[in-house]
């Protein structure tokens, strides 16, 4: 897949880099990005729900009355949890949410995430940005020139650049992250994928993706 080099303008370079078709043109399998995404949200759970159950609420653990004799139903004590105020039963309790998946199955996942950005033409290629000093303003115009400023982003870099980073954080609808960093989640969640020019490269050379 051969895509254009623009630079911070939002204009042509007369560059252009290869994305390799073993990354960016395979054949998408659905259940693994499912299985990816299923994967990421639930590590973001904390997981630190929590009702008292019956040996742990408050009360008297007297037998209200006698077992037989009263013409009433059987009784335990006030802490029953048929009474107003006694433990849940089966409440929720701490647990962690997330799981494994294998690395073969997170790395199908990011490839087929990155071929339906393919395929559905949005990827962008643009020059490396050089920011002297981290300034949103000049951030959003390059987002204005590459006609994406409207659009949910993910900005993926080769490093970490501070300036960068800085400069984008404020914006709602952009999310940059290193290569390093890049997941099936947050390429699914944007609707455009900008790439860096050094970014787009790597794929090039390594043709293999990175691990998540």
């Amino acid at each position: 897949m051969q895509v254009e080099v623009l630079n911070i303008q939002g204009k042509g370079t007369g560059r252009s880099v290869e994305l390799p078709d073993d990354i960016f043109g395979i054949e998408p399998n659905d259940h693994v990005i499912y299985l990816a995404v299923k994967q990421f949200l639930a590590a973001q759970r904390q997981g630190t729900h929590k009702v008292k159950g019956r040996s742990e609420v408050k009360g008297s653990s007297k037998k209200l009355h006698k077992q037989k004799g009263t013409g009433g139903s059987r009784k335990g004590n006030i802490r029953n949890p048929l009474y107003k105020g006694g433990g849940a039963i089966f409440g929720p309790q701490p647990r962690d949410y997330s799981f494994k998946l294998n690395k073969k199955v997170k790395d199908l996942a990011k490839i087929s995430a990155l071929s339906y950005k393919a395929k559905d033409n949005a990827i962008v290629v643009v020059e490396d940005p050089k920011f002297e000093a981290p300034k949103t303003k000049s951030f959003v115009s390059v987002l204005k020139a590459l006609n994406v400023d409207n659009k949910k982003t993910l900005f993926v870099s080769a490093e970490p650049e501070v300036n960068v980073e800085l400069s984008l954080r404020n914006i709602p609808s952009v999310l940059g992250v290193s290569l390093s960093e890049l997941n099936t989640y947050d390429i699914v969640n944007a609707d455009v994928l900008v790439l860096t020019e050094s970014a787009a490269k790597i794929f090039t050379e390594e043709e293999v993706p990175v691990e998540a």
